[in-house]
């Protein structure tokens, strides 16, 4: 009777995590469809296959200049949001100092802040500061929000890098920056790597806080959101929503299995 219980559970658990996966996935597929569909209109049934609205959207000069500013912006938060981060996840795990939890917990603040009331604070203090909206305050802004996901890919590396390494670095005579040069980058350069496509990934995608602090080049979340206000590009706005999505996958999944698998030779070298 147990195992017939233990048979029925199991089978519980499959159908459930099934109609999860359906629920998550099945707007990206239908997305996908009609990104082929030869209608003005996403509406069943379809009218044919095409691949008009991509040709499209690549001639679309402003589309093309979205992606780029969105491009350019995330190339330079990712790289700021992962130098801050290799600092403060060092300075977390091999350092001691009055008030560690207090400053872990407000660097961590962004998961929980709403982009809303962050955006709306930025905004306020970019006015307060004199400083005017462009390229500048969304990188400011995108750093903050991709600093906490860079602390927590890179922390629980460098938790796992042996103390005495650094100690028999220091007895050789390498000072602290050629130790954490030669010997601690190189073990942590996956999750560093990892930290980089996840913070350009998120700031590539990312509309809340750019929405409030963005100057005359617009980003492509947002110029995508102001296209759905007009039918006729909506169907080349899907088509680019897939290239998008289907990008930002492939590169956040790569990066996950490209750390764990770095990480593992680097364990077995060590």
């Amino acid at each position: 009777m147990d195992v017939a219980l233990s048979k029925n559970a199991r089978r519980v658990l499959r159908t459930f995590f099934g109609l999860l996966v359906v629920f998550l996935y099945a707007p990206i597929a239908i997305l996908l469809i009609f990104s082929f569909n030869d209608s003005d209109l996403p509406t069943f049934p379809l009218s044919g296959f095409t691949l008009r609205w991509y040709h499209q959207f690549l001639n679309n000069a402003d589309l093309r200049g979205a992606l780029e500013t969105s491009a350019l912006i995330a190339a330079i938060s990712s790289v700021g949001a992962v130098l801050l981060g290799v600092v403060a996840s060092i300075a977390l795990v091999r350092r001691r100092f009055r008030g560690k939890g207090a400053v872990s917990a407000l660097l961590l603040s962004p998961l929980v802040i709403p982009y809303v009331v962050f955006g709306i604070s930025l905004l306020l203090f970019f006015h307060a500061a004199g400083i005017p909206r462009s390229l500048l305050t969304v990188v400011i802004g995108h750093i903050v929000i991709s600093l906490p996901y860079t602390i927590l890919v890179i922390v629980p590396r460098l938790t796992q890098i042996d103390v005495s390494l650094e100690e028999a670095a220091a007895d050789l005579g390498a000072g602290p920056f050629r130790t954490y040069r030669s010997i601690i980058l190189p073990l942590i350069a996956p999750a560093v790597v990892s930290a980089l496509l996840i913070a350009f990934t998120t700031s590539f995608d990312e509309y809340a806080v750019a929405s409030f602090v963005v100057g005359t080049r617009v980003t492509f979340p947002i110029y995508l959101y102001g296209a759905l206000r007009f039918p006729n590009r909506l169907p080349q706005v899907i088509a680019v929503a897939v290239v998008v999505m289907i990008v930002s996958l492939v590169v956040v999944i790569g990066a996950e299995v490209g750390r764990r698998v770095a990480e593992r030779r680097l364990d077995a070298v060590a």
